[in-house]
Order: C-alpha cells, then sequence, then structure tokens
C-alpha cells in the first residue's frame, strides 16, 4: 500500500489526459480527490482503485 500524494499535474499525466480534462472530472465528483488550500490531490491508491472499477465496468 502506498500513501503516495499527486498533483493534478502528475494525475493528468499518469492518466495521459489534459489538465483540463482531470480538474473538470475532479470538479464534478468523478475522479477521487481532494483539495488542499485551493490545489487539487489525489492519493495514487484511489486513482489505481477508480481505473480498476472502470475496467471492470463497475460505477461509484
Amino acid at each position: 500500500m502506498t500513501d503516495e500524494i499527486l498533483t493534478l499535474k502528475e494525475v493528468a499525466a499518469y492518466l495521459k489526459l489534459a489538465e483540463k480534462t482531470a480538474y473538470k472530472l475532479a470538479a464534478e465528483g468523478k475522479l477521487p480527490g481532494f483539495k488542499v488550500g485551493g490545489s487539487w490531490r489525489f492519493k495514487k491508491e484511489d486513482i489505481e482503485s477508480w481505473i480498476e472499477q472502470r475496467k471492470t465496468g463497475q460505477k461509484d
């Protein structure tokens, strides 16, 4: 288990998305993240779980 925290820019690169798209998904609650001082942060473990859910066709 990892407690690695990613920035919006890092998550966008990890998912191969535009930063604007990653921001929109986070703001809509579709991408698991949280704000720290107005900036989005993401637990890598949560992002990996989110990917796995989509691969198996599960929803939130």
